[in-house]
């Protein structure tokens, strides 16, 4: 019998099969430990099942698995499971896991009330002070025999001969006062109509006596300046025949000049005679003017939606030029809002019958938001005062607002689409989207739509016309214009609208877009800084 076992563990298909039986017993000794048993496994299985994975550059877009984003083809990245949810959670919130939240550049701020001030922006030129401009105009019919003025642009003094005309008329009256002087005694009035004559032909009373005295006539006049200033136009050259009456200069004083801007329709409740006015120039970076709004003009221009606000100011050096622009800004307190809650532009997502912020729900691990309605009051520029809706120290979303209403739709929670809470979106058995159905339903699902077109424009005014212009229509929650590229960033709901309807509403304001051109009435009716073709 020993010799049998003996033979059999000789045997070498006996003795591979006894090593590998060794070998599985010792790796099972080894790894029994390490594998999940019962609950445990079930709990990691469950939350692998959990697991939502979505997009950095599109959060709509939400998937039980990774993989591509459907839009953009990046990678998605896990957003957040459920298996995590804190209880104290409110129902109707959007949770997001922190990794999402830093991802999506989510901001917020606690808010206050303060004492609002408006900042009107104001775009124009410098222009001549009307009132301090005159014609010098010729008193005779005649010859112009010399001009001592030849060009634009120069400089004259008051009481300074700027022409001589030759005028038959004027020899006529000059002898017709010699005649006169001769029959003084018994005719005086003759020769006192004979004097009058040659006064409304701007002959001085000296002038009028040294004929008398010579007894002779001068059938030349010198015409003098009545005013100091600039030249700014010349109308005749020398041997041209002239009327009385006719232009032969334009006069501007530029010891005053104004500053005439304009101003959008939104912005004249906040704009008053009186109002103190900092001022700057293109022409002279770093240095700012001062000036006074002395007119509004109570007629808008309906083109451009804009009425002319006068500024006068003193120009001491003639540093300032008519035609230089300029861009000011006026601070306008608004006190009959005074205490109120003032919050960035940012934080408000506007549908164009109602405004939404979203607030941090307070006391909770997992970060969470509550959308919230507010009624807006002014804006303030980069803000808006809040009238109801809020309360102070509320932590209101200022950045990333949109990416949270995204998830809320997603979520068939209330969003700035919904009014009401509804169903998720989901594919066609229910499920959260995967694959192919998330490709085709992403876009319709989120209600958003993303679109950049080519407008044209020069300045800031422009910028505020082509925002303005693209918000103005139906279903446009974001309009952007780069002043560098001339891009015009778009997020608008497809279902109202398209990027086609948009780049009409930009080319009607005044501005050409890469598929529609502006009408030229609309583009001439522009402020000169805001000229863009050649």
């Amino acid at each position: 019998m020993n010799v049998n076992i003996k033979n059999r563990f000789n045997n070498r298909y006996v003795r591979y099969g006894l090593v590998l039986a060794a070998g599985l017993f010792l790796g099972w000794l080894l790894f029994k430990g390490s594998s999940p048993k019962g609950e445990n496994a079930q709990h990691v299985h469950e939350e692998t099942e959990k697991q939502v994975w979505t997009c950095s550059m599109h959060p709509q877009i939400r998937m039980d698995k990774p993989g591509k984003c459907p839009i953009c083809a990046m990678d998605l990245i896990p957003l957040k499971s459920s298996g995590g949810d804190d209880a104290s959670i409110d129902p109707n919130a959007i949770q997001l896991s922190v990794e999402a939240v830093a991802l999506a550049n989510v901001q917020t701020t606690r808010v206050s009330r303060k004492n609002p001030v408006k900042d009107v922006r104001l775009y124009g030129t410098i222009q001549v002070d009307e009132r301090l401009s005159q014609s010098q105009t010729s008193p005779v019919n005649g010859r112009i025999e010399k001009l001592q003025v030849s060009f634009t642009g120069e400089s004259v003094k008051r009481g300074q001969t700027i022409a001589t005309v030759y005028s038959p008329e004027l020899l006529s009256a000059q002898q017709e006062l010699i005649e006169a002087g001769k029959l003084q005694s018994s005719q005086p009035l003759l020769v006192e109509a004979a004097r009058e004559k040659l006064r409304l032909w701007r002959l001085t009373d000296g002038q009028i006596s040294a004929i008398e005295q010579s007894g002779k006539a001068d059938p030349q006049v010198e015409i003098k300046s009545t005013v100091n200033g600039i030249v700014t136009s010349k109308n005749v050259n020398q041997g041209d025949y002239i009327n009385q009456g006719s232009v032969l200069f334009e006069i501007a004083d530029l010891s005053r000049v104004w500053a005439l801007f304009d101003a959008y329709e939104t912005d004249l409740p906040f704009l008053k005679n009186g109002d103190k006015v900092a001022f700057t120039l293109q022409a002279i970076p770093g240095e700012t003017f001062s000036g006074t709004v002395t007119f509004i003009d109570p007629m808008l221009d309906p083109a451009t939606r804009t009425s002319k606000v006068r500024v006068e100011t003193p120009n001491g050096g003639m540093r300032l030029k008519p035609g230089m622009y300029a861009g000011a800004t006026v601070s306008a307190p608004l006190k009959q809002y005074n205490d109120e809650i003032v919050i960035p532009k940012s934080a408000v997502l506007w549908t164009g019958k109602r405004s939404i912020v979203y607030i941090k729900q307070a006391g909770t691990d997992t970060p969470a938001f509550l959308l919230r309605e507010i009624d807006l009051g002014p804006s303030l520029g980069d803000s808006y005062v809040v009238l109801s809706g809020l309360n102070d120290g509320d932590e209101i979303v200022t950045n990333g607002a949109f990416t949270i209403d995204a998830s809320a739709q997603l979520e068939g929670k209330r969003s700035m689409m919904n009014t009401e809470a509804g169903h998720p979106a989901t594919g066609h058995e229910g499920h959260t989207m995967t694959g192919s159905e998330g490709h085709s339903h992403a876009q319709a699902a989120a209600g958003d739509e993303h679109a950049m077109i080519t407008a044209q424009g020069l300045c800031e005014m422009c910028k505020d016309r082509i925002e303005k212009a693209a918000k103005s229509v139906k279903g446009v929650s974001l309009a952007s214009w780069d002043l560098s590229t001339k891009q015009l960033h778009l997020h608008f709901d497809p279902r109202q609208t398209d990027a086609d309807k948009i780049a009409q509403a930009v080319a009607k304001a005044g501005h050409d877009t890469d598929k529609y051109k502006a009408d030229k009435k609309v583009y001439d009716a522009l402020p000169d800084c805001c000229k863009y073709r050649e």
